[in-house]
């Protein structure tokens, strides 16, 4: 690569260590234990297939991020990817449902989890590095 390449690495490891344990650990809990899961967080109950899914999903994150851990640029879009979707469950969730007045307070904390996710991936990533050509990689 022709440019100086500026990665934090402690914070690179740092988001992979902590999607490991947010994600992985909330993954693992809504495939083996979904009824405990609703109880503690007082989700309502829902479609079994479409919660495994989404169950799944953060526990794929987890894995790809214990991956992330041995290679960290090249697992890096992993990072991006939670990134992207924390933005748009932003945009395209809460700000609504802010704009109707009509948020519900046990949100707050998914609110203020998904806020450290998306400042910890926005100071983590090395963009200059994923977004590279791949010629100058």
């Amino acid at each position: 690569m022709t440019k100086e390449l500026n990665v934090r690495w402690g914070w690179l490891k740092g988001m992979y260590i902590y999607t490991i344990i947010g994600a992985g650990g909330l993954g693992l809990g809504i495939i083996i234990i979904p009824e405990v899961m609703r109880s503690i967080f007082g989700w309502l109950s829902q479609d079994p297939i479409v919660f495994g899914v989404f169950g799944c999903a953060f526990l794929s994150f987890a894995l790809l991020s214990i991956l992330g851990l041995q290679s960290p640029l090249k697992f890096a879009p992993i990072l991006l990817l939670q990134l992207c979707y924390k933005v748009v469950w932003f945009i395209g969730v809460i700000l609504p449902i802010l704009f109707r007045g009509k948020f519900p307070t046990y949100a707050i904390l998914y609110v203020v989890i998904f806020a450290t996710y998306i400042i910890g991936d926005l100071i983590a990533i090395p963009f200059s590095y994923v977004f590279a050509k791949q010629s100058d990689k």
